[in-house]
């Protein structure tokens, strides 16, 4: 799975692993990516997206992925998720 995320914000992060004798070696910090079936009404279709827990429960309390990517600037978004934005905006506006 790539430990690239489409709706923007996590990263792998590096640094030192510090022993307890003080020793440093470079070491990786992953994001906890899941695959998840995420439904958007506007489309009437589900999305099959790559992202980390934490974007997980940001979907949730934002009301669904239709909710979040309204809200949200295309600034972060990777270019497949800008796509669906604005099909999700479209329909949205076609739809009041």
């Amino acid at each position: 799975m790539a430990r690239k995320h489409v709706l923007g914000g996590k990263a792998p992060q590096t640094g030192n692993k510090v022993s307890h004798s003080n020793r440093k070696s470079r070491r990786k910090w992953l994001p906890n990516m899941q695959k998840k079936a995420v439904f958007s009404v506007a489309l009437g279709k589900s999305l099959r997206l790559s992202m980390p827990a934490s974007m997980i429960r940001t979907l949730d309390q934002a009301g669904g992925l239709d909710n979040f990517l309204i809200s949200e600037s295309s600034a972060g978004l990777s270019r497949t998720m800008r796509r669906i934005q604005a099909q999700i905006r479209a329909k949205v506006q076609d739809n009041p």
